[in-house]
């Protein structure tokens, strides 16, 4: 029995070919992916040209009426059997998402949990937050003003590589429930986890015409996902989110984005020292790095540096590496000889200009293709690549403070404003230390988790970071148009009954004086 990319465990070949099914089948010549653990093949995928694309996108829309007809209760409950499936068919997603990513199991199983977590809020929020909502008249008992919520119509998503269900689920589960239809291009090499959700969605009891999954190269399929689309979502880079978000702008299409982040952990003279250097190392090495919110600078009052630096280098020096589809390894492998290239270039340029190698430091062709070891650095200083720019690895720099303002000025110096770290023994000094940093989500005594594993409350950039939220009541509202409906009885908001307007203006501008005493 032939497993994909030759790992042994996988699912089949014939699994992952029935997985491809699933997507739009295309006129551009297939590709195929390889595993990260192996460098074997996975599985053939298609590739779709403009036409193609544009065909998916009728076939969603024509779809999308009768989706936007079914009742938001009904829309809900196939995501309360979509969470249920998602936890109880885990095995096979986490077996697909360690191929396809190379990343390791434990790491891979917070992607299940937070698109179950998503699944969940939605299901059980969504018939509520859609809802129509009385809302203040103009004039109290002779105004009605009513806001409802009508779906977008058909949204474009393109998702990222690094957290393949992850990224599907957070956007898909509220962008269907509202009442779009989704016209989703997940990456190449991670397609096959898109497409397992939305056979997961399908088996709920969602209708297959409205969740399209197209793959393809953005130079043939960005085009029609722009221009045929009613709503952009995107998660990437920055330097790619700029030139979509330029073209969506033309349209007059709206969109959301979360882009890149070169994300800051301060640790306060006050932390605990070996709760923090672990915390650290989730913080740092997850996913090898690869994940939007991971920390790439660590800030460290001189008071504790020695003694955190010491901990933390011995934690990161006993991670193990590896490519067991179970829960004995630390940290899996990147994903690609991009990834691979970019770490190693950040890293050997860091070291030539003088910063000193505390750990790591340097590929393991002896596991696997695409390995690197996590490592730490410290003397980072402006002019070195890995100073400023988004290294997305598993690689961090080390540096000193010994005032907190100085510590917050150097955390927000910076483009980027996607998530932050604080640690602390003092909850209420982290959380003003909190509200000082320019970012969209800051966690106090934790890396990421916290504030990614908060459903109901939105995630998103600030500056080069992105745009837009996702999660929450935001995270749902943000893919349906809002339409005001008021209706006027009696009284008319015009001279009326043979009032002069002197005297209707004057009567009127006594009442707005009244009206601005009583509580609404």
């Amino acid at each position: 029995m032939t497993t994909i990319g030759s790992v042994p465990g996988a699912p089949t070949a014939d699994r992952a070919a029935q997985l491809v099914a699933g997507a739009v089948p295309g006129g551009a010549d297939p590709v195929t992916v390889t595993a990260p653990f192996t460098g074997a093949p996975i599985t053939t995928i298609p590739q779709l040209l403009d036409a193609d694309v544009r065909q998916a996108f009728k076939v969603a829309r024509d779809a999308q009426r009768g989706w936007a007809d079914t009742p938001v209760a009904d829309r809900a409950r196939v995501l309360l059997r979509l969470h249920d499936l998602v936890l109880d068919r885990q095995g096979e997603v986490l077996d697909l998402m360690q191929v396809e990513t190379g990343k390791s199991r434990v790491d891979a199983y917070d992607e299940v949990a937070v698109t179950a977590m998503t699944a969940a809020y939605y299901g059980r929020r969504a018939a509520r937050l859609l809802a129509p909502r009385r809302r203040a008249g103009t004039l109290p008992v002779f105004t009605r003003t009513t806001e409802v919520r009508h779906p977008k119509g058909v949204v474009s998503m393109i998702s990222p590589w690094n957290y393949p269900l992850a990224l599907t689920g957070l956007d898909a589960i509220p962008a269907l429930v509202a009442g779009n239809a989704l016209v989703q291009k997940p990456d190449n090499q991670t397609a096959l986890s898109a497409l397992w959700l939305r056979e997961l969605a399908v088996a709920a009891g969602l209708p297959e015409e409205v969740w399209q999954i197209v793959l393809g190269r953005g130079s043939d399929v960005g085009g029609a996902l722009i221009e045929e689309g009613d709503y952009l979502g995107f998660t990437g880079s920055t330097s790619t989110g700029r030139g979509l978000a330029a073209r969506a702008a033309e349209r007059l299409t709206g969109f959301s984005m979360e882009l890149g982040g070169k994300n800051p952990m301060i640790i306060l003279p006050d932390a605990d020292v070996d709760h923090t250097a672990k915390g650290a190392v989730t913080a740092c090495f997850s996913s090898a790095g690869q994940l939007c919110v991971s920390i790439e600078r660590i800030y460290v009052h001189e008071d504790i540096r020695e003694a955190f630096t010491r901990a933390f280098v011995a934690r990161t020096s006993a991670l193990r590496l590896g490519s067991a589809l179970d829960y004995s390894v630390d940290v899996g492998s990147l994903t690609s000889t991009a990834q691979l290239a970019t770490i190693s270039s950040h890293v050997d340029d860091a070291l030539a200009q003088g910063a000193r190698l505390l750990a790591g430091g340097k590929p393991r062709p002896d596991l696997g293709p695409l390995f690197y070891e996590p490592t730490i650095l410290d003397n980072v200083h402006e002019g070195m690549t890995l100073f400023a720019e988004e290294t997305f690895g598993p690689v961090v720099a080390i540096h000193g403070y010994t005032d907190v303002s100085q510590a917050i000025t150097l955390a927000n110096h910076t483009r980027y404003g996607l998530n932050a770290s604080v640690w602390t023994r003092d909850r209420r000094a982290g959380e003003e230390v909190a509200t000082r940093i320019h970012a969209g989500t800051v966690n106090i005594n934790d890396g990421f988790g916290a504030t990614f594993g908060s459903i109901d409350a939105p995630m998103g950039g600030m500056h080069d970071s992105g745009v837009g939220r996702r999660n929450g009541p935001e995270g749902l509202l943000k893919y349906t148009e809002p339409q005001t409906i008021a209706a006027q009885r009696g009284l008319p908001l015009r001279p009326a009954f043979g009032i002069p307007a002197r005297a209707w203006t004057a009567g009127l501008t006594a009442g707005l004086r009244a009206l601005k005493r009583i509580p609404r």
